[in-house]
């Protein structure tokens, strides 16, 4: 018996050039969805970069902000707000209104609400015990407000006939004294620098007159170099400088500054060698 030889398992021609074309296929679509995939990563990255782009960055709320403010510090804003003349030019026009004469006490309205209240470190006849002087201005422009005699007092007390300071605008006020204590009440605009009113103040006696020559006497450092020495311990906006006894022990300069979150810091500067003797920070 024969037996047949065993056939050999061989493609013909067509079925190894179909196997060729359909394994060129598959590698030429796995490339292609490597290169789709990889612009789709791409385009993913880009978009997200681009909406980091858009999207606001987020900020800390700004401590100004009126609705984080007290009653007080929005008020302290307002005023500032509305004041274009500084400490300094207010200053300088205050005492070129009187002929020889030395300021003793500055103050812008407006800025304290509770300085009405306070006693004047002259109707005590010491500070002992008593607000700081710039306490002793009322903001309000209110002539009941302001002790009789005190030479450092509210400077409405003289009764002046002008508007006021909410019709006016902000209102610097100031008080300047001749070489015998004799003490003017100058009142300046705080927007536009003129003089508002300036006159003597009639309730002065003797007593307050020579009171305030000897303080100025003893005061060998200027308003201007108290405010020099208090922003540079605190940045802010001078808002009162006022001439005070410091407890029996000389004279100071008190100076109220206003920061940029709306608080109040005042400071007592030794009118002598323009050193800090006390700070206080009023949080309200």
């Amino acid at each position: 018996m024969r037996l047949d030889p065993r056939r050999k398992n061989r493609l013909s021609p067509r079925s190894r050039n179909l196997k060729v074309t359909g394994a060129a296929a598959c590698v030429a679509a796995a490339a292609l969805l490597l290169t789709a995939c990889g612009q789709s990563s791409d385009s993913a990255t880009s978009a997200a970069t681009e909406a980091a782009k858009v999207l606001p960055q987020k900020t800390t709320a700004s401590p100004s902000a009126t609705a984080d403010l007290t009653e007080a510090q929005q008020e302290r804003k307002r005023v500032l707000d509305a004041t274009e003349v500084t400490f300094d030019d207010a200053a300088t026009t205050a005492v070129g209104e009187v002929a020889g004469g030395k300021l003793v006490d500055l103050d812008l309205e407006g800025v304290d609400d509770d300085r009405d209240e306070s006693p004047s470190p002259t109707g005590t006849g010491s500070p002992t015990g008593s607000p700081s002087p710039t306490d002793a201005a009322s903001p309000t422009g209110s002539p009941t407000g302001s002790p009789t005699g005190s030479p450092t007092g509210s400077p409405t007390a003289t009764g002046s006939p002008t508007a006021s300071p909410g019709a006016e605008g902000p209102v610097w006020v100031a008080e300047v004294a001749e070489k015998d204590g004799t003490v003017h009440t100058v009142r300046i605009n705080a927007v536009d620098g003129k003089v508002i009113d300036a006159r003597v103040d009639e309730d002065q006696d003797d007593q307050d007159k020579q009171q305030t020559a000897r303080w100025l006497s003893e005061a060998t450092q200027t308003p201007e170099q108290a405010a020099k020495v208090a922003t540079e311990k605190k940045k802010g906006t001078v808002t009162s400088v006022s001439l005070d006894d410091n407890d029996g022990n000389g004279v100071i300069w008190s100076v109220d500054v206003v920061g940029s979150d709306w608080k109040k810091t005042t400071f007592d500067v030794d009118a002598k060698n323009d050193t800090i003797v006390r700070e206080e920070t009023d949080n309200d």
